[in-house]
């Protein structure tokens, strides 16, 4: 019996070894998503400028679904890529304003300009939670069926756009074209 009693320990040890080297391999930046594969959960909400928006109102093609919010610093760093995208009618952004005032995400979308076909205004970030949201900016590639097939936590960039979602977007076409 003595020997055991020193077994458990040795045990313990090991499997929180295997614990903690496991970890050395994830990457910090990969928070999972739930809803990869599924719907964009049903809403019925405002835009910023006030008017009626539910699932219907979607894009009926592959498009990115970003949360943003006005005092969001990363946001700004990300905006000229939706602004560029945007101009260049590569593919439709609608926005998600996450917990914001609408006063203040107006301006802000006056001062800085507006790539959106339209903002959800999420102002009690109930929306945010259905989708899973952890905070501003996070951005979702959906297909043409309102099924969000990617998702991107922390800023969108054009390094981002170019190694992450422009391939993901031409495997969605690819898939619809057959």
């Amino acid at each position: 019996m003595g020997r055991v009693k020193y077994f458990f320990p040795v045990i313990g040890f090991f499997a929180l070894a295997l614990l903690l080297w496991r970890g050395l391999y994830l990457d910090p930046k990969e928070l999972p998503s739930m809803l990869i594969d599924k719907p964009i959960p049903a809403f019925e909400l405002n835009t910023v400028d006030g008017e009626p928006v539910t699932n219907t109102d979607l894009p009926g093609q592959v498009f990115l679904l970003n949360v943003w919010g006005s005092y969001c610093l990363p946001c700004l760093v990300e905006h000229p890529t939706f602004m560029r995208l945007s101009e260049e009618g590569e593919i439709p952004v609608v926005g998600v304003n996450y917990k914001d005032e609408t006063n203040l995400a107006q301006g802000w979308l006056e001062t800085n300009g507006n790539p959106f076909a339209f903002s959800i205004e999420d102002g009690n970030g109930r929306f945010g939670i259905d989708l899973g949201v952890y905070g501003a900016p996070e951005t979702y590639l959906v297909d043409a069926n309102g099924v969000i097939r990617y998702r991107h936590v922390s800023v969108l960039d054009e390094t981002v756009w170019a190694e992450e979602f422009l391939p993901a977007i031409a495997e969605l076409r690819a898939e619809s074209a057959q």
